[in-house]
């Protein structure tokens, strides 16, 4: 709608509230959203290891890994003890094959120690329950006491349920290799999970990390690593760095980054994309203030030549049409934050904008809204607004009464 005081600087100036309030919308979002892919990616990646994954030296692939020798147990209270570690988990890994009456599947079962943090996976559940790991097992392969015994419960992806037609409470039977020849188990399905990261989702089964020393033959206390989760992400590097200080030649700590560069790399070219996109929205919003306030100085160029007949300076002259500009910003500013925060509300309260989880690995566009990304973009926008207007100032004081006072 046109601003009150004719001529052609009313549309433009709405125009220019408008491209202000756009930018901020555009820049707010791209921010939150990006955001929200670092954190959902990096949690995800998190939740099937951990920060920093602590194994042997010579350990090879996941499906059958050099397990860390009991007499180093020890060691994970020294681990547990490097600053910013926050704790530490024990775990092991083995290839298996799953098969059902008429298909096979191999899968990498993922043994977890009991009192191990589920939270990640109790999020991504879609059915059934999470395992039940008792505390006191036998890890004696012919323990004749049940009660003993180690939890034949699993979790499995809905991805291989799927593809083998499995349920919660299904016996799924899985065959280990194990030296010249192989051990079968008759797992039970407690629970069903998702997370849309397929190269996980299309391996990983969860269940007691007993089941493994028992297959594996392992004494008591032999695991197949430690993962070790931080209190601060952004410290990572100094953490695995003194946590390697602690540990002897023939174990080594890898961090998630290290683990999956690929995956990272990915994601610091999307911060790259952002803030080019940053920049071009700076552009917009000094680009429509900046004209808004060119076409004001013309149409009242009469004025300011009355003005500057009357006394008044050119600094003067300059503050009431930079005060004016100002309060446009400020306008569209306001809007675009407005309009940016229901956004952000709505995705993340009804996920309206939804994604192809095969492609980008979660089915719903994430938003990480914090009131920090508000400020420093209205903020940024301000400044960046008000030190383009300095330059067409200037021209004000190329204004004078004689060239601009006409007596009819």
């Amino acid at each position: 709608m046109p601003r009150k005081g004719g001529g052609f600087s009313g549309p433009l100036t709405s125009v220019a509230v408008v491209g202000i309030a756009l930018g901020v919308v555009v820049m707010v979002m791209a921010v939150c959203i990006l955001r929200g892919f670092r954190e959902d990616i990096t949690d995800k990646v998190v939740g099937f290891g951990s920060h920093i994954t602590v194994r042997s030296y010579a350990a090879g692939a996941e499906y059958d890994a050099i397990p860390i020798p009991a007499e180093y147990s020890s060691l994970r209270h020294d681990v547990e003890a490097v600053p910013g570690v926050r704790c530490v988990q024990a775990f092991a890994t083995k290839g298996a094959m799953v098969k059902t009456d008429d298909q096979i599947h191999g899968i990498i079962f993922r043994g977890l120690e009991p009192g191990y943090d589920t939270t990640f996976f109790a999020s991504c559940l879609v059915e059934g329950r999470l395992p039940e790991f008792s505390e006191d097992s036998d890890y004696s392969e012919n323990s004749e006491n049940p009660e003993k015994s180690p939890s034949n419960e699993v979790l499995v992806s809905a991805d291989i349920a799927s593809k083998l037609g499995l349920h919660v409470g299904d016996k799924m039977r899985t065959y280990f290799w194990q030296g010249g020849n192989y051990r079968a188990r008759a797992f039970t399905i407690s629970g069903i999970y998702r997370t849309d990261l397929a190269e996980m989702d299309e391996l990983y089964v969860m269940g007691d990390l007993r089941q493994l020393v028992r297959i594996n033959g392992w004494e008591d206390g032999t695991v197949g690593g430690w993962e070790v989760l931080v209190d601060d992400f952004s410290q990572l590097d100094q953490v695995c760095t003194g946590i390697l200080q602690v540990l002897p030649y023939d174990l080594t700590a890898t961090t998630v980054r290290d683990a999956n560069p690929a995956l990272f790399s990915w994601l610091d070219l999307l911060s790259s994309n952002i803030t080019l996109i940053l920049a071009i929205m700076c552009i917009v919003c000094s680009v429509a203030i900046v004209s808004a306030l060119l076409i004001m100085i013309f149409e009242k160029s009469s004025t300011i030549g009355v003005l500057k007949a009357l006394g008044a300076s050119d600094r003067s002259v300059r503050r009431i049409f930079i005060m004016r500009a100002s309060r446009l910003i400020l306008e569209g500013i306001a809007a675009g934050v407005a309009v940016a925060a229901l956004l952000c509300w709505l995705q993340r309260r009804f996920q309206l904008v939804k994604l192809d989880a095969e492609s980008y690995a979660m089915s719903r566009v994430p938003v990480d809204a914090d009131w920090h990304i508000f400020l420093f973009v209205s903020l940024g926008t301000l400044v960046i607004c008000l030190l383009a207007l300095l330059l067409p100032a200037r021209y004000i004081s190329k204004i004078t009464p004689a060239r601009t006072i006409r007596v009819e």
